[in-house]
């Protein structure tokens, strides 16, 4: 499983907002300029973050974005999965209506449902925080 920019930025974004807003509004240039993400990439990024509840922003000339929650309730795995979508490797790993019809007789969605358990147990184990707290470090 390959993670896409759009989870790498979104992870690179939230990272920034963490340690440089403390709480203050930051615009798209400025998280632009400090984390070398394309303002057009910020653009498309940022908005599904705030639909996932994890950045608030304010509109005008002084507006931008920030942190919507505290770093410690926030996980690399909620970030990650607002930019990617799901964190699966393989579709028939996902949990859905959809049933393959060789699900009874396949002992490989097994393999693909623990690395899907362990990729989410590991990224879910991370919070925002740590992550400030290394960057800090």
């Amino acid at each position: 499983m390959k993670i896409s920019t759009k989870g790498q930025y979104s992870l690179k974004a939230m990272v920034d907002l963490a340690v440089n807003g403390d709480n203050e509004l930051q615009t798209i240039s400025q998280i632009a300029e400090r984390t070398s993400i394309s303002e057009p990439y910020l653009e498309q990024l940022l908005p599904k973050l705030r639909n996932a509840g994890l950045v608030e922003s304010i509109r005008g000339a002084q507006g931008g974005y920030r942190i919507a929650k505290d770093l410690k309730d926030i996980t690399a795995g909620d970030i990650l999965r607002a930019g990617e979508g799901d964190l699966i490797p393989v579709e028939c790993a996902a949990t859905s209506e959809r049933v393959c019809p060789n699900e009874e007789n396949c002992v490989s969605k097994y393999v693909w449902k623990k690395i899907t358990d362990s990729i989410n147990q590991a990224v879910d184990s991370i919070t925002l925080a740590d992550l400030k707290a290394r960057h800090n470090s």
